[in-house]
């Protein structure tokens, strides 16, 4: 069951340049995590730096996205949340712009601590693609328009988990990739942006796997590539063809995703495993593994020549070049989001809706600042000019001066 209308100009537009300020998938720019340039508010409470806080028609733990002045984010509401929702507001006031409701056509079980809505979309800057768990995929323009829709547990019906799907979709030169990974029909694939087409499709390991794939750009010989994450491998395709270019095969995390800056591609297996590329190959070799750098279930993030991740309600940073721990700091409660990194400070939020702000840097780090929003919350937030959005079940805020 699919739409496509053609779009003569849609390629076209989809190349535009986005706002710098824009925050257009899971985890952000390059999936990297990070606004170092953003400086959102270190505290706040009802009387300060919250700039707006909107109610949500449903659950979700998928994170707001921002695309020029715009803030969507996606709900799923009802007995069996099979109601879909794409939601937009205006970045500046928080006022709504436009809601979307869908009916899911896939299977709506998950986890009770979850939702239908837990992949965060994405956006080239001109639409946005909404996933979610019973694997129906909407794409929209800024103004609320559906341009095309793919359900695929028409195509796949034996596609799905029952405690629920979470990989975000990826869009990378024209194609969103989607991951479905699970006990049954498991595979990933990739659609044309322009029209919902599948261009590729490559089995996948059937076990169940919530990882999110990440975009590898080419550079001199290596071509544009997406990594896909699962138990037992770590692999990379041809973005255009899904031809596979290269594979290890270790047990890998489930949960948490890999991260790539600067020729170095971390991977949560053996702990934490750095992969280096050159220009000369298409694929990596391993320069190190750290079992004390192990991430929970958020993802690692590199910055200045840093990593840092979440386990056991630590903070962990260690040395990009080596792997060496470098220090660490404890944290109260779980921690399920990825932190963000924003103005030299970790924002990083617990399933108990507790905000601890973690100053980083050369040093060792600190915990600055406790702030509290007393609801359940699993998404990792945004960040776009210097405010944070975050959100829970039943609101979406504004963080800033």
């Amino acid at each position: 069951m699919r739409f496509h209308p053609l779009h003569l100009i849609f390629l076209l537009l989809a190349s535009t340049t986005c706002s710098g300020g824009d925050w257009l998938q899971f985890r952000g720019p390059g999936a990297l995590s990070s606004a170092p340039d953003a400086r959102p508010p270190v505290t706040w409470n009802e009387r300060q730096n919250i700039a707006w806080r909107i109610d949500l028609p449903g659950r979700g733990p998928s994170s707001p996205i921002v695309v020029r002045d715009r803030v969507l984010v996606t709900a799923t509401s009802g007995f069996r949340h099979d109601r879909l929702h794409v939601l937009c507001f205006a970045a500046a006031d928080g006022q709504p712009l436009w809601e979307r409701q869908f009916w899911a056509t896939g299977r709506t079980a998950t986890h009770s601590s979850i939702s239908g809505a837990a992949p965060t979309p994405a956006s080239d800057g001109q639409h946005v693609y909404a996933f979610f768990s019973s694997n129906d995929l909407f794409c929209l323009d800024l103004d609320g328009n559906l341009v095309w829709y793919r359900g695929l547990s028409y195509d796949y019906p034996k596609a799905g988990s029952d405690v629920g799907m979470a990989s975000s979709p990826l869009v990378v030169d024209g194609v969103v990739v989607v991951q479905l990974e699970n006990q049954s029909d498991s595979f990933a694939a990739g659609l044309d942006a322009a029209s919902g087409e599948t261009r590729w499709r490559v089995e996948r390991p059937a076990r169940s796997s919530w990882t999110s794939p990440i975009a590898l750009p080419g550079l001199g010989r290596r071509k544009t590539a997406v990594i896909l994450q699962s138990t037992s491998c770590v692999t990379a395709h041809d973005v255009q063809t899904g031809d596979e270019l290269w594979r290890f095969t270790e047990p890998v995390a489930g949960i948490s995703s890999s991260v790539f800056l600067d020729g170095w591609l971390l991977v949560p297996m053996r702990g934490l495993t750095a992969l280096r590329f050159s220009d000369e190959s298409n694929a990596p070799e391993i320069v190190w593994d750290a079992n004390r750098m192990r991430p929970g279930s958020p993802s690692p993030l590199i910055h200045d020549g840093r990593v840092y991740v979440i386990n056991n309600a630590n903070v962990r940073c260690g040395d990009a070049k080596t792997g060496e721990l470098l220090w660490f700091v404890r944290l109260k409660g779980t921690h399920w989001a990825t932190p963000v990194l924003a103005g030299g400070h970790l924002y990083c939020v617990n399933q108990d809706g507790e905000m601890q702000v973690v100053r980083v840097g050369d040093k060792q780090g600190e915990v600055v600042a406790e702030n509290r929003f007393d609801e359940t919350m699993h998404a990792t937030p945004a960040v776009a000019g210097d405010a944070l959005y975050v959100r829970s079940d039943k609101h979406l805020w504004k963080i800033a001066k």
